[in-house]
C-alpha cells in the first residue's frame, strides 16, 4: 500500500488579494499547503477548524490587526504553539518588538521575496518539531520541565510540571501569571544555563533551573524541589551512584568544598573525601572539575 506524505500547511493571514494570491503561489509550488484567510477572525476561525503547521501574519489589517489575531490564536491551547511569522511594511523597532510580544517568532517586511520566505518557513517548521519531540520526550521521562516566551508567557508544560504548579500555588487564582511575572524580570537579566532562581511564590518550595533556549522565543526551564533531591536522584540513577555519593557530587557541582559539604550533609571532611574517591573512580575523572563539569552537563541535557 502506498503512505502518502502529508504537506504542511500553512495558514496565509493578509486582506490584500493580490498579496495571498502571490503567496499562495509560492507555497504550493515548494510543496507546501495553503490555507487563505483575509482577516484576523477569519483566521481565527479556520484555525479552530484545522489546525496549522505554521501562520503568516499580515500586521496591519482593518477590524483586527495581526498582533491582536496572534495574541488570540495563543490563548487557545490547541494553537498556543504554532509558530507565527509577521508580514508588514512596518520597519521601526518599536514593532518588530511588538509582534514578538505579541507571540511571533519571525519578522518579514514587504515586498515578500518568496525564495527568503520558504526558506524561513522551512526553519521554522523544523524547529517547532524539535520543539514537539522535546516536549513529548520530557513527558514520557517524567520530567517537571516547562517553556515560556521571552515575557515568561507559558507555552507548555509536562504533565509533572502542571502538577508542581498546581498543586504548590493551589491558594493562587492564576498560577501561570504569577510564575511568568517573575521568569520575565529572571530572562532581562540574561541567565546561564543552569543558573537557578528560587520562587518567591505562596505555598511552595521550589526552584528554577535554566535550560536554555530551545528554539527562537521559547525558553526552557526545570523545577526543582529546594532542597534539591529530584536532582540528587537523577544523578544518582543516570550516573550509577549510591544516594549519598549523588548528594555530595551534586553540592560539588555547586562549588561547594569538602568542609562546606560536610556541614550540609552532616559528615566529617574525611567521609566526603572517601565519597569523592569513590565517585572520581565511578565516573572515571581525576579531579573535581572534571566530575563538576559531567553532573552538570546530567542535570541540564534533556
Amino acid at each position: 500500500m502506498t503512505t502518502i506524505e502529508r504537506k504542511d500547511v500553512v495558514l496565509v493571514v493578509d486582506d490584500s488579494a493580490d498579496s495571498l494570491g502571490m503567496i499562495h503561489q509560492a507555497l504550493e509550488q515548494s510543496g507546501l499547503t495553503a490555507l487563505v484567510a483575509m482577516g484576523g477572525e477569519q483566521a481565527i476561525s479556520i484555525a479552530e477548524k484545522m489546525t496549522p503547521d505554521l501562520i503568516l501574519m499580515d500586521a496591519l489589517m482593518p477590524a483586527m490587526d495581526g498582533f491582536e489575531a496572534c495574541r488570540a490564536l495563543k490563548l487557545h491551547p490547541a494553537l498556543a504553539n504554532v509558530p507565527v511569522i509577521f508580514m508588514t511594511g512596518l520597519t521601526d523597532t518599536e514593532d518588530v518588538v511588538r509582534g514578538l510580544e505579541a507571540g511571533g517568532v519571525d519578522y518579514m517586511t514587504k515586498p515578500i521575496r518568496p525564495k527568503e520566505l520558504v526558506a524561513r518557513i522551512r526553519v521554522h517548521l523544523n524547529n517547532a518539531r524539535l520543539a514537539q519531540s522535546t516536549q513529548t520526550a520530557l513527558d514520557k521521562l517524567g520530567q517537571a520541565s516547562f517553556a515560556t516566551d521571552r515575557q515568561g508567557r507559558w507555552l507548555w508544560g509536562t504533565p509533572q510540571a502542571e502538577e508542581w504548579i498546581n498543586i504548590t500555588e493551589e491558594n493562587l487564582a492564576k498560577p501561570h501569571e504569577e510564575l511568568a511575572e517573575h521568569i520575565r524580570r529572571w530572562l532581562n537579566r540574561l541567565p546561564r544555563s543552569g543558573d537557578q532562581l528560587a520562587l518567591p511564590l505562596p505555598h511552595n518550595a521550589l526552584r528554577l533551573r535554566y535550560l536554555g533556549e530551545s528554539v527562537t522565543n521559547e525558553h526552557l526551564f526545570r523545577l526543582l524541589h529546594q532542597e534539591g533531591d529530584s536532582e540528587s536522584l537523577l544523578l544518582q540513577k543516570q550516573l550509577r551512584l549510591t544516594k549519598r555519593e549523588s548528594q555530595v557530587l551534586l553540592w560539588i557541582a555547586q562549588g561547594k568544598t569538602n568542609r562546606e559539604i560536610g556541614q550540609i550533609l552532616e559528615l566529617s571532611p574525611r567521609t566526603v573525601n572517601k565519597h569523592l574517591e569513590q565517585i572520581f573512580r565511578k565516573l572515571g575523572v581525576e579531579n573535581r572539575t572534571s566530575a563538576a563539569a559531567m553532573a552538570f552537563q546530567c542535570l541540564i541535557n534533556i
